[in-house]
């Protein structure tokens, strides 16, 4: 007789934690691996746990299907691309429609568009489930991201809700869209996280070679500013990094890791995404150009030979200036990244509920903020326009853009590379001027390609009077 709640394939670290806290909540979950070994090694972990149980382990692919009561869910954690595919063909000969495949790994999401109507036109559900909170969030609560087949989301709904993480209470997890909208939504989320983490690495480059702080000093600014309003989990484990002393050499251990930044690709869909919906999320592109142009050690180590070290000096900016930068920066971030789910959700047919999007993100994600509740509320009373025009954020940032001015200026001054905050001013400053210089754009384009341009008042697909040829 079938006696799981739910099915998990896929035992590595985010797998298994997943299928711990399954347990953890009382449900019974069948767990499967394609090597043996990890199921073994699950089983002891689980035993140590006390959840031994309420889980139910099958080395045989067709008998974990059949340990799942129907209609089945089962839950695959698997390398992104074509190891989903594979995964889902292997499935297949196995399961019966209403059941559902319920892909919770970082998967790109026009894949899941694609195998959501693969699937559904054999009976068989397809859930593109983001989950967002690294190891520890998988095995205590995520924030849960759901797209795809509403009636099959409704039958693993239960579940997803118990392992959720909670914010006063209330479950981070959500039905967003059909098809691919949450792995869209997660995508997103880690496009935000990127510029977040790019914008922090900046201002501790401002704190280290422009203020001469050290990292113990500069974890402790970090653990301060964790109690006012740059509130986080990124800020929050930010000082715990900084604190960190290497036990061989009694060295901060930041100053021991190389600085390549390692990326999984999640972060350039998001940037790519935008442009192909033609929405600018300058801060995006700049985390994820600076993490490529990070990983290009060799070549950078050879410019500071040709150009020479930067020339020194002190960056005239204070602690409280750099905390207000990075506050107006990380609202910046946020609005972009907020502005292209909106286009996103209006471009695909999504209705992506962004107020409950705010919600779900407030506990158990990477990007978990304080102000996050404020973007909620607002989005709750229908402000639903770009962040940056939200009366709460408005207020904000009037207070904090004149810190991320000067501190961008130091920058630029001290030869301190501000890849993301300076991306963010440009955006903030061209966001809010209403006559900008694309007209002249137009001008040229009509010029050399006849594309036309527009005056108020007269209408559009004008054209200027330009010189026959021009002098070589």
């Amino acid at each position: 007789m079938p006696s799981a709640d739910i099915g998990l394939i896929g035992l590595a670290v985010m797998g298994s934690n997943l299928a711990l806290n399954i347990a953890e909540k009382g449900y019974t979950v069948a767990v499967h691996n394609r090597t043996t070994g990890r199921i073994v090694e699950f089983v002891a972990t689980a035993r140590e746990q006390g959840l031994a149980e309420r889980v139910v382990p099958e080395a045989d692919l067709g008998e974990f299907i059949r340990a799942i009561r129907r209609p089945r869910s089962v839950i695959i954690m698997v390398k992104a691309g074509q190891p989903v595919d594979d995964m889902i063909e292997q499935l297949l000969p196995h399961l019966e429609p209403g059941d559902a495949i319920l892909e919770c790994g970082n998967s790109l999401y026009t894949d899941t568009d694609r195998r959501f109507a693969y699937l559904g036109g054999k009976g068989i559900g397809y859930l593109g489930v983001g989950v967002s909170g690294g190891e520890e969030g998988a095995r205590h609560g995520p924030s849960i991201m759901v797209g795809g087949s509403r009636a099959q989301w409704h039958n693993a709904e239960p579940v997803l809700t118990a392992i959720a993480a909670k914010f006063n209470g209330e479950p981070c997890v959500a039905y967003l869209g059909e098809g691919g909208a949450g792995h869209f939504v997660k995508t997103i989320h880690n496009g935000i996280e990127y510029g977040d983490m790019q914008m922090i690495a900046e201002v501790y480059g401002v704190m280290r070679d422009g203020l001469g702080m050290d990292p113990a000093a500069a974890a402790d600014v970090f653990k301060g500013w964790n109690a006012g309003p740059l509130n986080s989990y990124l800020i929050e484990i930010t000082g715990h990094v900084l604190a960190a002393v290497d036990a061989p050499t009694g060295k901060p251990l930041v100053e021991l890791i190389l600085d390549k930044a390692g990326q999984k690709g999640t972060g350039a869909w998001s940037a790519i995404a935008a442009q192909q919906l033609g929405v600018p999320a300058t801060a995006i592109e700049g985390a994820v150009a600076a993490r490529s142009l990070s990983a290009r050690k060799p070549e950078r180590v050879a410019a500071e030979a040709v150009y020479g070290k930067r020339a020194g000096g002190r960056a005239e900016v204070t602690l409280a200036e750099l905390e207000q930068a990075l506050l107006a920066g990380k609202i910046v971030s946020y609005a972009q990244g907020f502005a292209v789910m909106a286009e996103a959700s209006r471009a695909y047919g999504w209705e992506l509920p962004l107020a409950t999007i705010a919600r779900i993100w407030r506990a158990g994600c990477i990007i978990r903020s304080r102000f996050l509740d404020q973007m909620a509320a607002a989005y709750a009373k229908g402000d639903g326009g770009n962040l940056l025009l939200v009366p709460d954020f408005v207020a904000l940032m009037r207070g904090a853009h004149p810190a991320l001015r000067k501190v961008v200026a130091a920058g630029a001054a001290g030869e301190f590379p501000l890849i993301c905050l300076s991306a963010a001013l440009s955006y903030f400053d061209s966001y809010r001027q209403a006559q900008g210089t694309a007209n002249l754009i137009q001008g040229q384009r009509d010029f050399f390609g006849a594309h036309g341009f527009e005056i108020e008042g007269r209408g559009a697909g004008l054209h200027g009077t330009w010189p026959a040829t021009i002098a070589g």
